[in-house]
């Protein structure tokens, strides 16, 4: 019998807080209250300021002699939209299934790590790097944490992300690795005027096209060992212009470029930035950079994820790189990091659910691979 608190138990008082982006209060609260009788050591904050904030961050660690092990997840989630059968905020047991936003993406893996933290064994560190901010911007979130921990010379040897990775069984995919995603505003400039006399206008819309044309054009790579080949898609393109008989003054543009580790962000922005000013010379391009691609090649770490899995699931995982980006991508300019947690498949839709037998095994799992990584 495990020293913890119950599994479901603890994802259900999760749910239960609204913690829409970026999220603070009541949540940590409710995690807070299940890691201090575990003996951690809990840390919160607020970062940032509108308006990408204040976000609301919790560190807690439980020192000891030893390897240190972290898990990093959040608790913040999506806004749960209309249509949901019940309560979206109200965790509801139905048949095997636990209902509720956040139930898979993530409280239902935080809640079962610390399950899993009730029976530690005496050596060793471990931490939750927990934020308020992942399904947002992201600024003031794990980033924040990150230097907060470098602030107390915290520094984990090995970190796991509790997202979900899993796709048609709990255990059959770990993810290893994450493209870098860069998006990129693009904006030609003309001169306005009437379309009966052009020479007396400047249309932009032409170099727009162009400049479109010539990007999509590019082919990055052909992919790598882990990695698909980067893509570059044409988000928006834009006018702005209500009136027929106009030429108008600009026009607009945004591409957005996900990307595997034979780039990098500001790479590729100098790479489209040179594309733009060969057909829109005065054009301008203004790159936000949402996270670098990382890899974390298979090695001790893997293993010891897939051979929990292994021994309590029975069955053998798949190493994988694939999905959008996640907090890892911060983390693993800490240490390894790996990504492992519940199935993905109802993740931001309505009635988001987890089946309790997976809440209970995702649980052992965890407590096999910290028993493991921690000796």
């Amino acid at each position: 019998m495990s020293n913890g608190p119950d599994v479901l138990a603890l994802a259900k008082a999760l749910i239960d807080c609204e913690s829409v982006t970026p999220a603070r209060g009541a949540v940590f609260d409710v995690l807070e209250a299940a890691l201090v009788p575990l003996g951690f050591a809990v840390d919160r904050f607020v970062a940032g300021d509108a308006p990408d904030g204040p976000v609301e961050n919790l560190l807690a660690v439980r020192p000891g002699e030893g390897p240190h092990v972290a898990f990093a997840g959040h608790v913040d989630v999506v806004p749960p939209g209309a249509g949901w059968t019940g309560d979206p905020f109200v965790g509801a047991v139905r048949g095997d299934l636990l209902y509720g936003r956040g139930a898979v993406d993530m409280k239902g893996a935080v809640a079962a790590f610390v399950a899993a933290c009730g029976d530690l064994p005496t050596r060793g560190t471990v931490s939750l790097i927990i934020t308020g901010d992942e399904e947002g911007p992201a600024v003031h979130g794990t980033r924040a944490l990150i230097d907060r921990m470098a602030a107390r010379r915290i520094r984990p040897d090995l970190c796991l992300v509790g997202e979900p990775t899993s796709a048609a069984r709990l255990g059959d995919t770990i993810k290893i690795g994450r493209r870098g995603s860069v998006n990129i505003w693009i904006e030609v400039p003309g001169r306005q005027g009437h379309v009966a006399y052009p020479h007396l206008a400047d249309n932009p819309c032409p170099r727009l096209v162009a400049v479109l044309a010539a990007i999509d054009a590019v082919v990055l790579d052909d992919g790598t060992d882990w990695f698909q080949p980067s893509n570059i898609e044409i988000t928006d393109i834009e006018v702005g212009n209500p009136a027929t008989n106009v030429i108008p003054a600009a026009a607009r543009a945004r591409i957005s470029i996900r990307f595997n580790d034979l780039h990098t962000g500001q790479g590729l922005a100098d790479r489209i930035a040179a594309v733009v000013a060969t057909h829109a010379p005065g054009a301008t391009c203004r790159a936000v950079v949402s996270g670098e691609a990382f890899l974390t090649q298979p090695g001790a770490l893997s293993t010891l994820i897939g051979d929990a899995i292994r021994d309590e699931l029975g069955i053998e995982t798949t190493l994988s790189t694939t999905g959008g980006t996640s907090d890892a991508r911060f983390l693993s300019r800490v240490c390894p990091t790996i990504e492992f947690g519940l199935l993905n498949a109802t993740m931001h839709k309505l009635d988001e659910a987890v089946a309790i037998d997976d809440l209970r095994a995702l649980e052992r799992v965890y407590r096999r691979f910290l028993a493991t990584a921690l000796a």
